[in-house]
């Protein structure tokens, strides 16, 4: 890309202190963020700040950040390879949000198709902080000056904003200092897991998700919910959107004869859902098993978190002061 500006290029991303992580966020990004510390210098966040958005208790906020820095480490993400931190202990991101935000434009954050959704969802919570998000968001990447950021269609978006502030402050203050952040693109197809409710992509805000730290019976039981149809009329019949949503929930769980043989009895009419659903309930189990236990495992010993929050937060900070001094020079701003 001719906008990456270091070697090895530097990569961002975050996820809100909101809830566990879940099966769609493993198989759609955590698995790549695990390749890509091999190769990239990686800055892996938890976003605590832009949970305040939605008002969360002290309490609840802290057990989220523990719960998801439990859930990074236990898919593979490593402190030695990566900077793993929590938002909040970069202070220096929020002086850069500051400083954008002098140059945000109403207009365009008035705009922003996420404010505007949040806007209707939440019409009694229309706080500044929602209007902001992609200015905070912005911060976020440029702080590290990111090359890439890896992100799904409901943040592109985002990332376009965030070019536009980064080249906003380059043109204003006649300064190269921030790269333009791409979009992360993959060699291998992108995935879309879809939720159980029959219908888009699991998330966490939509009900419909398998979260990592799911038990067996948390698992079954959502799974023997899913939403099916009737069954086909006619052999090789097409697929309903809710049906297609369980065969490619067993396409990454299942094995490539579990999921043939139900293909098969669907195209001849002859399938049972509550006997694919027991299926790829005991598959889904037995998938996420090992990453339940390292969770565990995790969640249950809080100094290995408190280690790696400090290690993720000391990388973090000098990336973020190298970057702020240069902002604050670039601005004016200097010690008398």
């Amino acid at each position: 890309m001719e906008s990456i500006t270091h070697t090895p290029p530097i990569v961002v991303s975050g996820i809100r202190s909101t809830g566990h992580l879940h099966l769609g966020n493993y198989l759609g990004a955590l698995r790549n963020f695990v390749e890509m510390q091999e190769h990239y210098q990686c800055y892996f966040f938890i976003a605590d700040l832009h949970s305040l958005t939605t008002h969360p208790t002290p309490d609840h906020l802290q057990e989220s950040v523990r719960d998801i820095l439990a859930e990074y480490l236990a898919v593979g993400l490593s402190p030695e390879k990566c900077a793993l931190y929590v938002q909040s202990d970069v202070v220096e991101t929020i002086e850069l949000y500051l400083y954008l935000n002098m140059n945000a434009y109403l207009g365009e954050l008035e705009r922003c198709t996420s404010f505007k959704d949040k806007v209707r969802k939440n019409p009694n919570n229309v706080n500044a902080g929602l209007l902001t998000y992609p200015t905070l968001m912005a911060a976020d990447i440029l702080i590290h000056r990111a090359d890439i950021v890896p992100v799904g269609k409901d943040q592109e978006q985002h990332l376009e904003m965030a070019r536009t502030f980064g080249e906003r402050f380059n043109r204003m203050y006649k300064t190269e200092l921030f790269p333009a952040p791409q979009a992360y693109q993959s060699d291998k197809p992108l995935v879309k897991i879809p939720g159980l409710d029959g219908s888009g992509k699991m998330g966490k805000s939509e009900g419909n998700a398998l979260y990592l730290s799911d038990t067996p019976e948390e698992i079954r039981k959502k799974v023997m919910k899913a939403v099916s149809d009737l069954g086909p009329s006619e052999p090789n019949q097409p697929k309903s959107e809710p049906v297609q949503n369980l065969f490619t929930l067993m396409s990454h769980v299942s094995t490539p004869d579990t999921l043939a043989h139900f293909e098969g009895l669907y195209n001849q009419c002859e399938i049972r859902y509550g006997d694919m659903k027991k299926q790829l309930a005991e598959d889904m189990v037995n998938f996420l098993a090992p990453l339940r236990e390292k969770i565990d495992y995790y969640r249950h010993n809080e100094q290995l978190l408190c280690e790696a929050a400090q290690l993720g937060a000391a990388k973090a900070q000098q990336s973020a002061r190298a970057t702020l001094s240069r902002v604050r020079e670039s601005i004016g701003i200097k010690s008398l």
